[in-house]
């Protein structure tokens, strides 16, 4: 599930005649540089809201498919409506503000997937390898690979999450900070470390950090 439906206002004139996934870095659709890290995933669906049009058209001749929402939905909302178009009991998600150099997100996040004790497992950085985000940090990394509320790590936008809680949310909109926080309380989250590294583009300024970083790092 690669998350495309939101305004970006952050990005502010950058936005004004493209959704924010559209916005260039090297060359690249921010899209784009999402889409690579789930390379060889088999089915790949993305929810459209803004600017429709560009991204459906765009997101198709890559061999995605695509659902638009006439109201934003947000993250759980978003996964939970598009789950018709996805397979399994647990499912990739993809946030697409973001630039990575490294190795590709999904396997990391594959190769530590532990289903019998996770229900999610989220892929964190440590600060030392982040660029240009504004926040202070996410979690925390237990020993055993648990995590929780902290700010030593920062949540890169990737996860390999069960649907299965989905079901338990009965709201429409809801983002899926409510689904971890159940996770949460039944220790079934979990946290693994990305060894390359990785940018924010959320904002404007994070667009020439970024390609400063797949120049230089």
């Amino acid at each position: 599930m690669i998350f495309c439906a939101g305004r970006g206002t952050r990005m502010k004139e950058l936005t004004e005649t493209r959704p924010k996934p559209m916005i260039e870095v090297a060359g690249q659709p921010l899209v784009d540089h999402a889409l690579a890290q789930l390379d060889g995933v088999e089915t790949r669906v993305a929810n459209l809201h803004y600017l429709p049009d560009q991204l459906e058209k765009h997101l198709n001749l890559a061999g995605l498919e695509t659902v638009f929402e006439p109201e934003l939905l947000e993250t759980g909302g978003g996964l939970k409506n598009a789950l018709p178009l996805l397979n399994g009991d647990s499912v990739f998600t993809m946030n697409t503000d973001a630039v990575w150099k490294g190795p590709q997100a999904s396997k990391v996040l594959a190769q530590a997937w532990q289903p019998e004790i996770m229900d999610a497992l989220l892929l964190i950085a440590p600060k030392s390898r982040v660029h240009a985000h504004l926040g202070k940090g996410d979690f925390d990394l237990g020993e055993s690979g648990q995590i929780s509320r902290g700010q030593s790590y920062i949540y890169t936008g990737a996860q390999i999450i069960k649907t299965a809680p989905l079901a338990e949310i009965e709201a429409r909109h809801f983002s899926l900070n409510l689904v971890w926080e159940k996770l949460f309380e039944l220790g079934r989250i979990y946290g693994v470390t990305y060894p390359g590294h990785w940018c924010d583009v959320g904002h404007p300024d994070g667009i020439d950090v970024a390609e400063a970083m797949l120049r230089e790092v």
